[in-house]
């Protein structure tokens, strides 16, 4: 698969990400996808395939009014794909941690991407 190819679903899985589309989403995952969320090198949510990643996704979207990720610095290797990520979304609930509903959450962090037969299999988020 060409670089430009695996940039060009990453940037259509982010749009998707950014306006809440979890379908625009989820057809651009292979049926065996693997979610991970790390923080602080924790793993702190992982799915498997595409039913369980399509049920994160409908979970998280409550958490926000807003958000969007805004990706930097693409780099590829075989059928990976690295890129920073600099996030910021408006909370829609208060959160445990102190933030309160109506506040901007701001995140920067990196995003690992493999593919397989096109699609997305793997995705790993690093805050």
């Amino acid at each position: 698969m060409m670089d430009e190819l695996k940039k060009s679903t990453i940037l259509a899985y982010l749009q998707a990400y950014n306006s809440f589309d979890i379908d625009g989403m989820i057809k651009l995952l292979h049926a065996d996808i693997v979610f991970k969320n790390i923080a602080a090198g924790e793993v702190n949510t992982q799915t498997t395939g595409r039913r369980e990643f399509r049920q994160l996704a409908e979970q998280s979207k409550a958490f926000f009014t807003s958000r969007q990720q805004v990706p930097s610095n693409f780099s590829f290797t075989g059928d990976q794909a690295n890129i920073d990520i600099a996030y910021q979304g408006v909370l829609a609930v208060d959160l445990p941690n102190g933030l309160k509903s109506g506040e901007t959450l701001k995140l920067g962090g990196r995003s690992e991407f493999t593919f397989k037969d096109g699609l997305l299999i793997a995705i790993s988020d690093y805050s």
